[in-house]
């Protein structure tokens, strides 16, 4: 392992962990919204509403990321669909985590007893105010630490990026190790930021868990 290259290397790196952290962001703002809306449509007790969702839900489960990262870069062209390795990217990965998000929000929501939503709509309040004020906020604490796990595994497969030329960091330490042969140090390298970036995260999934069970 050359150390004296490091101080060559780190600047790239960062460069792409920077790429890195802005699709895990980009993918989460989008996939939040989208699970939700997919967790309700799945629980819908309208079967025209809810089947299509969980047929949707199963088959991207069921389908390796890479695979709709390449089907939304190489195939959406064929129909007209044209978008930059990043756009592919963000969407790909927003997409493909908005149905496990939707897993986690329904089963918070199911997590909270019937009941309660029953009383509050015997008080008087509408369907969509018991839930917004009653359900959903217990749902949310329920969800959180699954919810916050999505985040460092969205952080980690923000590497499948790089198999459709995304530079992130993963694919900027490609170019590196390419073009000078030092993977041992390249790899390594790109191997610690990603953990100097999960580890703090994962610490938070921890700590939410922990705060869940003791309710404090």
């Amino acid at each position: 392992m050359d150390w004296g290259s490091i101080h060559i290397y780190l600047p790239f790196l960062l460069k792409g962990a920077e790429m890195t952290i802005y699709i895990t962001i980009l993918s989460l703002i989008i996939s939040t919204p989208l699970g939700l809306l997919f967790a309700a449509a799945k629980m819908c007790p309208w079967r025209v509403i809810s089947w299509p969702t969980a047929t949707v839900i199963n088959i991207t489960r069921g389908l390796p990321m890479i695979v709709v990262l390449f089907y939304i870069y190489f195939v959406f062209p064929d129909i007209g669909i044209t978008l930059t390795s990043f756009e592919a990217s963000v969407i790909g990965i927003a997409f493909c985590f908005s149905t496990y998000i939707a897993e986690i929000f329904r089963a918070g929501i199911e997590a909270v007893d019937g009941g309660q939503l029953e009383a509050a709509r015997a008080m008087g309040m509408s369907f969509s105010k018991a839930m917004r004020r009653v359900v959903l906020p217990q749902a949310f604490h329920i969800a959180l630490p699954p919810y916050s796990n999505t985040l460092v595994m969205m952080l980690k497969d923000s590497a499948l990026a790089s198999t459709i030329a995304v530079t992130e960091m993963t694919r900027q330490g490609q170019l590196i190790a390419a073009s000078t042969f030092d993977n041992t140090t390249v790899y390594t390298l790109v191997a610690l930021l990603y953990l100097l970036m999960s580890l703090p995260l994962m610490a938070l999934t921890k700590r939410l868990e922990k705060r869940q069970i003791t309710g404090k």
